[in-house]
Parts: C-alpha cells; sequence; structure tokens
C-alpha cells in the first residue's frame, strides 16, 4: 500500500490541476459567449447581401441564353481535376476531440477524391503540423505547371483565429477566387466545424467554388454530434452559465428575406450584371468568414466541454486517493494498537 505522504502529495497534486481545470473552462465559456455574439453579429450583413445577390439574379442575365454557359467564372461548372481544400482548425490543443476530428473528416474526403490533384490551405497550427508531416509543401500549382505530388500542402495560416476579422477571411477568399478564375483548379471546398449552439454542431465539407445557388449551402459530407457528445456538452454548458439553444433571429430573417421577394423593380446605379459580378466575391468572402466564426465559436465550446469533463475526473480521483489514504491511515493505526496490544500481552 502507498505511503500516506505520498498520496497527500498526490492530493494535492490533483487539487491544483481540478483548479487550472476549472479556471479554463470558465475562460472558454467566456470566450464562447463573444464568439457567438460575434457570429449573430455577422449574421444581418451576410443576410443582406445574400438577398441583393439574389434580387440581382432575377434582373441580370449571369447565363448565355445562346450557349447556356455562365457569364461569371465563379458560376463556371468544370470537372474536378484539380481540388483546392481549406482546411480550419484550431491553434491550441485541450479541445477534446475537437482537431482530431476535424482532420479525420479532411482525411476521408481526401479518400473520396482519390486520384484526384487535390492542394490543402491549413488554417490553425493543429491542422498545419498534422498536415505537414503527411503531405510534401509546395508552391500552388498554375494551369501551366508540371505535374506534382497528387495532394500537397500550398498554405498556412496559424494565430489568425485569437481575433477574426472579415479583412484577413476577404484576403483568403480573394486569393481562392483568382486561381479559380484562372482555371488552376476547379473546386474549391471547406472543412470546419459547423457551430449553431453548444448541442447543435457537425463536421462538414462544404463546397465554396464553384458557386451553385447563391445563399444555399452546398454540403459534400456531414457528420453530427452523437448523444454521449450532446450530454457531456450540456452539462459543462449547465455549469458555466451558457445557452444552448440558439438565438432567436427569426423576426431580423424575416425582415431581411422581404428585400428579394418585394414586388418592385430597384433601380440600381450600376448594370445589374455588372453589380452582380462584383457582389458574387464578397459573397465567398462571407462564407469563408462565417466559416472561420463559427469554428472558433465550436473550440470554445469543445475546449469548455473537455474541461469540464477535466475536472470531474479531477473530483473522482481526489475522492478515490482520498479514501485510499484513510484506509492507509487506518491501517496503520490498526497495526500499532495491535503491536502495543501484542506487547503489553508478552510483559
Amino acid at each position: 500500500m502507498a505511503n500516506i505522504l505520498d498520496i497527500r502529495r498526490r492530493i494535492r497534486s490533483v487539487t491544483n490541476t481540478r483548479q487550472i481545470t476549472k479556471a479554463m473552462k470558465m475562460v472558454s465559456a467566456a470566450k464562447l459567449r463573444r464568439a457567438q455574439e460575434r457570429a449573430l453579429a455577422a449574421r444581418p450583413y451576410a443576410q443582406m447581401l445574400i438577398n441583393v445577390l439574389k434580387s440581382l439574379v432575377s434582373r441580370a442575365e449571369i447565363y448565355d441564353p445562346e450557349t447556356g454557359e455562365a457569364r461569371h467564372p465563379l458560376l463556371a461548372q468544370r470537372a474536378e481535376n484539380n481540388v483546392l481544400l481549406i482546411v480550419v482548425t484550431g491553434d491550441k490543443g485541450l479541445a477534446g476531440a475537437f482537431n482530431t476530428n476535424i482532420l479525420k473528416a479532411g482525411s476521408r474526403f481526401l479518400e473520396s477524391k482519390a486520384g484526384k490533384h487535390i492542394e490543402i490551405e491549413a488554417i490553425g497550427r493543429k491542422g498545419r503540423d498534422f498536415l505537414r508531416r503527411r503531405y510534401p509543401v509546395a508552391a500552388p500549382r498554375t494551369a501551366d505547371s508540371a505535374e506534382t505530388a497528387p495532394i500537397t500542402l500550398v498554405g498556412e495560416h496559424v494565430g489568425v483565429l485569437n481575433k477574426v476579422d472579415f479583412a484577413m477571411a476577404s484576403e483568403i477568399a480573394t486569393r481562392v477566387i483568382d486561381r479559380y478564375s484562372k482555371s488552376e483548379v476547379d473546386a474549391v471546398y471547406l472543412v470546419y466545424n459547423e457551430f449553431k449552439s453548444v448541442i447543435s454542431q457537425r463536421l462538414i465539407v462544404e463546397r465554396v467554388l464553384p458557386v451553385e445557388q447563391v445563399g444555399e449551402i452546398t454540403v459534400a459530407q456531414a457528420e453530427g454530434m452523437s448523444e454521449e457528445e450532446r450530454k457531456r456538452a450540456l452539462e459543462a454548458a449547465k455549469g458555466a452559465g451558457v445557452g444552448i439553444r440558439p438565438a432567436d433571429t427569426r423576426e431580423i430573417d424575416l425582415a431581411a428575406a422581404k428585400f428579394a421577394a418585394a414586388p418592385v423593380d430597384y433601380i440600381y446605379e450600376q448594370p445589374a450584371g455588372e453589380l452582380f459580378g462584383s457582389l458574387l466575391p464578397k459573397y465567398v468572402g462571407i462564407q469563408v468568414f462565417r466559416a472561420l466564426l463559427e469554428s472558433v465559436a465550436a473550440e470554445h465550446a469543445a475546449r469548455m466541454t473537455a474541461m469540464d469533463a477535466a475536472t470531474s475526473n479531477a473530483t473522482d480521483m481526489i475522492d478515490s486517493l482520498t479514501l485510499a489514504m484513510n484506509r492507509a491511515r487506518q491501517a496503520k493505526i490498526t497495526k500499532e494498537i495491535i503491536e502495543i496490544v501484542s506487547g503489553a500481552a508478552a510483559l
């Protein structure tokens, strides 16, 4: 049986660890609330942009009436021989299986595109480190470049998720749009953790380009939370005082939706086709920005849940060690009493 002093030291060590995990849980809960507010604040702009584009679709000839081909390069459909995959993970660990699940979803997508030339752009340190170990790092391949490895890592963004801003997301989207317009890639996919609420999340592989229908998300793969994960997240949210339901924005969405459905002929300063062509890249940028905001919120939710589980496990370990210490102390006292009684009987 372990020494009483050693058990006390272990109890003290686990107690200190529990204090750290509990503090990390509360910090993640506070960051989660701010991340939810940021995602919600960006929604009206995104919704109005979608409605403006929908309104322009009915007033501009975005497809050639004779050939049926798209007039805007972002609407052009091509065979997916060259694919760009953007993987959004976290910069830090201690978030349970958050990063691992995203990388597994990305790996499944790569397997489904076997035989294609795939380029990967990593956002987040964890994804970057994992992909660097598995795939070679190479410069982006152009339409006239020579053959390269089937799967290569062509870009990385580390430390940008601490404070996500639209300028950074727009920069990523601009580079992606430029490559797609030049036919260097035939499709662009985004893998991230879609966040609606603490108990409503799913791993999703979303096709960003080409744009099939404005306002509609094209999902290539999706995987929701298990019932056990929902229960753990629910317990963690209750303990941290975080809301478990998504914010009710039905009135805002209904008011914004009236714009596209209004039976009036809007007068635009620019021709409708030209305005549609200038706003469509902003729509792609909004998609990337939304994915980054939701990924950050999902990471904080996963870390809050993981730290709540770690705190509970530490409490259970302290109880177990305390019981073992009491048993060891009782055994020591019993042994001393036996020795005293035996000595007295021998006299």
